[in-house]
């Protein structure tokens, strides 16, 4: 199990150049992954998401990459044609202002076009330097994530172990409390019908109707199902938030059953602790891949 939060860090120093990679993932429904780096690498963004993707199926990545050249790698162009311009051009300022003009160095070389610096951009020099770094930050990513979702499992199951102590006590009094709407069912047919001759059968219909109303035992048995389900998730390698997710809302939607055909204190509280426990685990679920 892995968490969507995840950090990793590392850096490279050449005669060259120095490259540092930072990756910093938040929660996120789908993998999303938003690039800081520079220009020059701008070409490896998709196989730097390539990469990505291999330790992180969901959550928000932010990709820092930054680079600082050690060594120069300007070179500086005279263009010699814009000379001959410019030259020209003070000539003929010259001549028809009739003043004596003598252009200075100053003059050439603040002039626009004269003096052109050429940086490098040769994209291909970063190449073996920017994935070694990059795969050596995501080991660390990739560790965090799986420390994180090891912490994550632990709580995971501690909790579902909630859910599944409440369930056995409501399982516990499932018998007793049909018995119960049974007894009360009677009570209320004799106080309504006092020593009158009243038909058998037509009061063990209604109770038959009743307790079909009223039994939790097949509410009990679907949430015993997704709870075996859920701990079976929690062992799996791959990334299982989304089931489990979807699996919450099922065993919700027993426990609220539960909770509204019992008739029982007993039942009650534990309905409440489920649904807590429950609340919890959805809560803890919103963090893992």
């Amino acid at each position: 199990m892995k968490s969507m939060t995840g950090y990793g860090y590392s850096e490279s120093v050449g005669e060259q150049f120095q490259l540092a990679v930072e990756l910093k993932s938040y929660n996120n429904r789908y993998l999303d992954i938003n690039h800081n780096i520079p220009y020059m690498l701008a070409p490896y963004e998709m196989e730097i998401d390539k990469y990505i993707a291999k330790v992180a199926s969901r959550g928000h990545v932010e990709v820092n990459i930054r680079v600082k050249n050690l060594s120069s790698d300007v070179a500086l162009h005279v263009d010699e044609q814009a000379v001959k311009n410019y030259t020209q051009a003070f000539a003929t300022i010259a001549a028809l202002s009739g003043k004596a003009l003598k252009p200075q160095l100053a003059d050439y070389l603040g002039s626009e076009g004269v003096l052109v610096s050429l940086k490098g951009n040769d994209s291909e020099r970063y190449r073996l330097v920017l994935f070694q770094t990059l795969e050596t930050a995501l080991s660390q990513f990739n560790e965090s994530k799986l420390r994180e979702g090891e912490s994550t499992k632990r709580d995971l199951a501690r909790l579902g172990g909630i859910v599944n102590d409440g369930l056995q006590v409501v399982k516990s009094h499932a018998n007793e409390l049909e018995q119960m709407v049974k007894d009360t069912l009677r009570a209320r047919f004799n106080e309504m019908l006092g020593d009158q001759n009243y038909d058998e059968n037509r009061i063990l219909q209604e109770v038959a109707v009743m307790l079909v109303k009223y039994s939790v035992h097949e509410e009990i048995k679907r949430l015993g199902v997704h709870l075996k389900e859920y701990f079976s998730l929690l062992e799996k390698e791959e990334p299982v938030g989304k089931r489990l997710d979807f699996l919450c809302q099922e065993m919700n939607r027993e426990i609220n059953t539960i909770g509204s055909k019992s008739q029982m204190v007993e039942l009650n509280i534990q309905v409440v602790k489920m649904k807590d426990g429950l609340e919890n685990i959805r809560e803890q679920i919103r963090n893992i891949e």
